[in-house]
């Protein structure tokens, strides 16, 4: 199978269902400037009632995230949603695999709407189905392919969770990354391999941190290079696969930046989501899910100093909540998921508003034979032991 390259598309403008690097965003917006934007988005919620289903993204921003009836990560807040089947409309204010996720979980009779349809994800948009085929046939060409088990993170598309569904993988979150490979691991016996995609760190950091494989036991995977970069050798030899992507905000975190704040804040904690690069989870103190960064905030005593590796608003939204502990952001620099925040105040009340009207509009439809084949790899996480909903 031949991969073409996808042209890249400003964000807002173009129109590439395939992808989701940008998708216009039909309608008239109102002005961000409308002093009115906050009283137009609650007489919306109000008018809709019990028919619409409001969910915010942790990383969302404040403005959007006051409108949300549960707030959560990704897979979370998808099961939320499904757990809601009197809600005719689910809003999703997050980004565009979370939405596809919430339309595979909720009823058919439900309509999953994203405010503005260029809310990616630069992670699952680095692991393209075509991509992943042609990986998939190098590793039949290694003479391997019959003892990979592909394991994708909640972080991809729909039809990436349905590639894992047709090929005997499982989709997992960053909370419990390690039961579903110790899982893959044991479907084909002592000679069992994991294709892990799309995010290398998370893959490397569980695989090496804490299932006890070595950085040796683990090659990178470039779907831009001719056989990923690795030889039929390098293939068989490996027993994880790492898709080479990576979180656009997590990857900013540095080793450097964690030796100086360590150097200028006594006793400073470092608190590190695992899609952060290997080197800077090496440093850090603890390591996990959004949630558990949450609950470990929510539990520290007063006066404690913590330096935080995950997105800013939450980051932010963190201090402002607990003004008894000392919070600081891990990065000298502004460090927002770009694509996320394009759920701003004027797309969420434009998307109200339409509903309002009857008009639904940005519905995110994934298409039968998808879902069917994501469910399955869905189904096994959820059959996994231990908590599955928090990524």
């Amino acid at each position: 199978m031949t991969t073409v390259d996808l042209p890249l598309l400003p964000l807002g403008r173009g129109r590439d269902a395939g992808s989701e690097r940008g998708v216009e965003c039909p309608g008239d917006l109102p002005s961000a400037s409308d002093p009115d934007l906050v009283a137009r988005a609650r007489a919306a919620k109000e008018a809709l009632g019990e028919r619409v289903f409001v969910l915010g993204h942790h990383y969302q921003r404040d403005e959007v995230i006051q409108f949300a009836d549960v707030t959560g990560d990704s897979f979370k807040l998808a099961r939320d949603a499904a757990a809601r089947p009197e809600a005719e409309f689910i809003v999703f204010c997050g980004v565009h695999f979370m939405a596809e996720s919430a339309d595979i979980l909720t009823g058919p009779s439900q309509q999953v709407i994203l405010p503005d349809l260029a809310a990616g994800c630069s992670m699952a948009d680095m692991a393209r189905l075509p991509q992943v085929e042609d990986a998939w046939d190098a590793m039949a060409d290694a003479g391997i392919q019959d003892v990979v088990v592909p394991v994708t993170y909640m972080n991809s598309s729909a039809d990436i969770k349905a590639f894992c569904g047709r090929n005997g993988g499982v989709v997992c979150t960053s909370s419990n990354a390690e039961v579903a490979l110790e899982w893959a691991f044991e479907q084909k016996g002592p000679d069992s391999k994991v294709l892990f995609l799309p995010d290398q760190h998370l893959g490397r950091n569980t695989a090496v941190l804490k299932m006890g494989y070595t950085l040796d036991d683990c090659v990178v995977w470039n779907p831009h290079l001719p056989g990923g970069g690795l030889t039929p050798d390098q293939l068989r030899d490996a027993k994880v696969i790492l898709w080479k992507g990576h979180c656009s905000v997590h990857g900013r975190f540095s080793p450097a930046v964690v030796d100086e704040l360590r150097a200028t804040i006594p006793d400073v904690q470092i608190l590190v989501h695992p899609e952060c690069t290997h080197e800077v989870v090496l440093k850090a103190d603890l390591v996990g899910s959004t949630e558990f960064i949450i609950k470990t905030i929510e539990a520290a005593p007063a006066g404690s100093s913590w330096a935080i590796g995950t997105e800013l608003n939450l980051v932010k939204r963190l201090a402002d909540a607990h003004p008894d502990k000392k919070i600081a952001f891990l990065d000298k620099n502004v460090c927002y998921c770009s694509t996320m925040n394009r759920i701003d105040l004027p797309h969420f009340v434009w998307a109200m508003e339409s509903l309002v009207a009857g008009e639904v509009v940005n519905q995110i439809q994934v298409d039968p034979d998808t879902e069917r084949d994501a469910l399955v790899a869905l189904q096994r996480m959820l059959d996994l032991p231990g908590k599955s909903d928090k990524d």
